[in-house]
């Protein structure tokens, strides 16, 4: 026990220089990490170089705090269209004569067949479109089905979107949400937004460091659902009346058939007019958004061209020449900042369905200091408790157990900064928390060598002891603890979430410093000394 190999020394301090290391830029400020990390030679590697410090959360940095919630009678009637254009496309493939039209309702479509052997070559190709839901769905009734299907007696066929349909539509959408939120989000520039899902239909979105909610509203609550159409000649057929801004909101006739889609670009940046200064949208489409935006400037040369963003025609230009190079520019009465979240937007593509704000705030920079300040005292005064309570009760051990103890926290703080976690308030009471149980371990390993001691067994073998049959005990309490720390990681959220993610980094480091490092240290003492008893 007394005896470390040099190399499992060497090994020790390494983990301890990294580790201390790592949470070294925490005591520099942002400008001088920036400097550090542009003044050094490019021949010395990253991981020798490490410039980034632990991200502050909403509450201690403040920031923008925005909840929404996904649109649910927009995507089940997303669905219920979705329905009948594939009854449409099975009625044409199987060549099957109904009565009237197709009749749409909030939860589904409904048709008459009269013809019983004409049902009976429909419905089987109906049922196809029902998808199970979860893994036991295709074996389960038909509420766990996307779709339901019904016969009535008088000819009547019935296709509703059931629940559970709806929901994994939702649950769906969110997913695909959160990825889009998310996109827009690291566009403007921030550090660490906080994107995540609560409950079945809602996304929390938190920015640490923006104090401009209104941009931040903006940018999120958009659908950026982006369309090419041509405008109309008239007011008859085909044709949907938007709103234009270039005509100071007044309706102008559009025409329904879509050109080309926001899905086919692949990038969008602001910029300047050349001639006019004007700041634009500069975009670019992929090879069939190319093909297809070139054939219809080609064939409709001196007509205006749409440009409709979520059924408002920001802006109409008239073609003045075939576009074949696959790329264009959207101009208008643009402020900048305008032409900024536009770009942003329609880079990031569309929300699978529209979202609405339903809850907003902004935390200033002043209280999220104050938070700092006081978790700062509390941790300071934690520590030094802890420290003069060790000291006075196990004198050079309870010494050898602070210093651990210290370790410990600098551990916490390089493991969160190397896997880019963020520190919130709660996180800094799991901290507080941590330092309180690290040295849990050192007392069971004191106590149990002083229970040896008193058996009359000699100080090598008392601390041999003391370290062998705390072990269990020590992984043991350690385990437990960890267990619930991650059930509070994997099923709590936000603050719930910042302490759970401490809490499990200040236990994995707790068995590294007040066993691996206390052995050490206590080894290193003692050929030092050459003690006779126990120094407690």
């Amino acid at each position: 026990m007394l005896r470390f190999q040099t190399r499992k020394v060497i090994v020790v301090l390494l983990v301890l220089l990294f580790g201390c290391g790592f949470a070294l830029p925490n005591l520099f400020s942002p400008e001088t990490r920036k400097a550090i990390e542009q003044g050094a030679p490019s021949w010395i590697p990253r991981i020798l170089l490490p410039i980034h410090a632990v991200v502050l959360g909403l509450d201690l940095q403040g920031g923008s705090h925005v909840l929404l919630e996904i649109d649910r009678a927009d995507l089940v009637r997303s669905q219920v269209t979705q329905l009948r254009d594939d009854v449409r496309r099975i009625l044409r493939e199987e060549r099957v004569s109904f009565q009237g039209g197709i009749g749409m309702t909030a939860r589904g479509v409904s048709l008459r067949v009269p013809d019983a052997a004409d049902r009976a070559k429909l419905l089987p190709k109906l049922r196809e479109l029902a998808q199970p839901i979860g893994t036991l769905g295709a074996f389960g009734p038909s509420g766990n089905m996307s779709i339901e299907v019904a016969e009535q007696p008088d000819g009547l066929i019935q296709l509703n979107v059931t629940e559970a349909g709806a929901n994994e539509r939702v649950r769906r959408a969110v997913e695909q949400a959160m990825e889009v939120l998310r996109r827009r989000v690291d566009a403007l520039g921030t550090t660490e937004p906080n994107i995540q899902r609560q409950g079945l239909d809602r996304i929390l979105v938190q920015v640490p460091g923006l104090q401009d909610p209104q941009r931040l509203k903006d940018i999120l609550g958009q659908t950026a659902k982006l369309q090419f159409r041509m405008v109309a000649d008239g007011q008859g057929g085909d044709v949907d009346m938007l709103p234009s801004q270039d005509a100071g909101g007044s309706l102008v006739p559009v025409e329904r058939r879509v050109i080309v889609e926001g899905e086919d670009l692949i990038d969008a940046q602001p910029a300047f007019d050349s001639r006019t200064s004007q700041p634009i949208v500069n975009f670019r489409f992929n090879i069939r958004g190319a093909q297809r935006f070139g054939q219809a400037t080609t064939e409709n040369l001196g007509r205006p061209l749409a440009i409709v963003l979520d059924n408002k025609v920001i802006s109409s230009p008239v073609i003045q020449s075939p576009i074949t190079g696959g790329s264009g520019q959207i101009s208008g009465n643009f402020t900048v900042e305008a032409v900024n979240n536009l770009a942003i937007l329609l880079r990031a593509g569309a929300l699978p369905a529209k979202m609405t704000i339903v809850e907003e705030r902004t935390v200033g920079p002043g209280l999220g200091q104050d938070s700092i300040q006081a978790g700062k005292m509390a941790t300071l005064i934690a520590t030094v408790l802890v420290i003069l309570y060790m000291i006075g009760t196990y004198g050079v051990f309870g010494l050898i157990a602070s210093i651990a103890l210290l370790v410990h926290v600098c551990l916490i703080f390089g493991l969160m900064s190397v896997l880019g976690a963020t520190m919130t308030l709660p996180g800094i009471a799991g901290i507080v928390l941590t330092i309180g149980t690290a040295v849990d371990s050192n007392v069971l390993i004191y106590e149990r060598m002083r229970e040896e001691a008193h058996q009359g067994r000699s100080l090598v073998s008392a601390l041999e002891a003391g370290f062998q049959r705390a072990f269990a005990t020590i992984i043991d309490s350690n385990v437990t603890m960890l267990i619930a720390a991650l059930a509070l990681f994997a099923l709590g959220s936000g603050p719930v979430r910042g302490f759970a993610v401490v809490f499990i980094l200040g236990i994995l480091t707790t068995v590294i410093t007040a066993v691996t490092l206390t052995r050490m240290l206590i080894a290193l003492w003692y050929r030092w000394a050459r003690p006779k008893t126990l120094p407690f």
